[in-house]
């Protein structure tokens, strides 16, 4: 990152006023933005914000950088090209589970399979809240919303599980309340070349509050969600004494000191193996079976798109003789039309 004078985060706060509904998870993450990026030290003019459309997407309007408030669907579609055509700008995209998942997966999924330096941030708050509260393709399964009064029959996706399917070399999640942990998961991703996918759990307080609550409430987080550190033991709980080990080959949860199990049993997290199955294991444990991942979940290093086009540039370029227009336009076989 760039090295300039020392930053505030409301250095990145526009001077609109902010219009999500009070309570809304989106105000936490816009504040954990804000001072990501100050600790960044990366100028405002510097940073760009895309977003499609749902309620997440009124992000950019909030944001004292560059913005974008695309199409349903698109964002991921046209941060890809602001990226390419300036690879020097820091690109955000804000994106909802309806947005990225539904209508803009197939941009979603292949953003992260051409490796784009962008930075992705996923609202999960499991419902379009924005058009009134109709389930979304993150919705558990028997939900009952407005397009399922009786319950909805589908399975929902794991945005985790689809990510690393599409070869993401980054993913991270986060919970909306939890401030100093979405800090740091942003700065993580910022830092990282190549496509970031920050999945943040947020909660929506009019189409489906509490919708979390399970892992988020203060009297059970701790038991409940385990913070993932690259290097530390898989330790989690009020008093650290849970921890995760592999039972053949599945994860399982267990009691420190009890069944025979000691500290040197818990796995250590090794968010840079290039392997991705333990990884997938991870982003996939969910409550009540197995508490939460949270963090940074898969940190891989690798050539991002970007810097590939930006390489490729420079060795055809090396290699030709043309220097215009009009030279490239008359290179190849030529008619004159009378």
């Amino acid at each position: 990152m760039s090295e300039h004078c020392e930053l505030k985060y409301t250095d990145f706060k526009s001077d609109l006023s902010v219009r999500w509904c009070p309570g809304c998870g989106d105000h936490a993450i816009l504040n954990a933005v804000q001072k990501a990026m100050a600790n960044l030290k990366v100028l405002p003019h510097e940073v760009a914000v895309i977003s499609g459309i749902g309620c997440s997407s009124r992000f950019p309007y909030y944001m004292n950088t560059y913005g974008f408030h695309t199409i349903h669907g698109r964002a991921a579609a046209v941060a890809s090209g602001v990226k390419v055509a300036n690879p020097n700008l820091h690109v955000w995209q804000i994106t909802g589970d309806g947005d990225a998942l539904a209508i803009g997966g197939n941009h979603f999924i292949h953003l992260i399979r051409r490796n784009i330096d962008i930075n992705v941030i996923l609202f999960n708050n499991q419902i379009y809240g924005l058009t009134k509260g109709q389930y979304s393709p993150t919705s558990k399964r028997g939900f009952i919303s407005k397009t399922s009064p009786f319950g909805t029959v589908e399975d929902p996706f794991r945005p985790g599980e689809l990510a690393l399917g599409a070869r993401s070399q980054f993913f991270a999640r986060t919970v909306d309340k939890e401030l100093k942990l979405s800090i740091e998961v942003m700065q993580e991703a910022a830092k990282h070349k190549g496509t970031s996918i920050v999945e943040v759990l947020q909660n929506c307080v009019i189409y489906n509050d509490k919708t979390h609550e399970a892992i988020t409430d203060k009297k059970h987080k701790a038991d409940r969600t385990i913070v993932l550190h690259h290097g530390e033991k898989m330790v989690f709980g009020a008093n650290k004494d849970k921890g995760l080990v592999l039972d053949g080959m599945d994860i399982k949860a267990v009691t420190i000191g009890e069944d025979g199990y000691t500290l040197e049993d818990i796995l250590v997290h090794d968010a840079e193996s290039y392997h991705v199955s333990m990884h997938r294991k991870l982003a996939n444990m969910d409550y009540p079976e197995l508490p939460v991942a949270l963090g940074v979940i898969r940190s891989v290093e690798g050539l991002s798109y970007d810097q590939s086009v930006e390489l490729q540039l420079k060795e055809v370029q090396a290699q030709t003789n043309i220097s215009s227009f009009e030279e490239l336009v008359n290179a190849g076989d030529v008619w004159e039309v009378k």
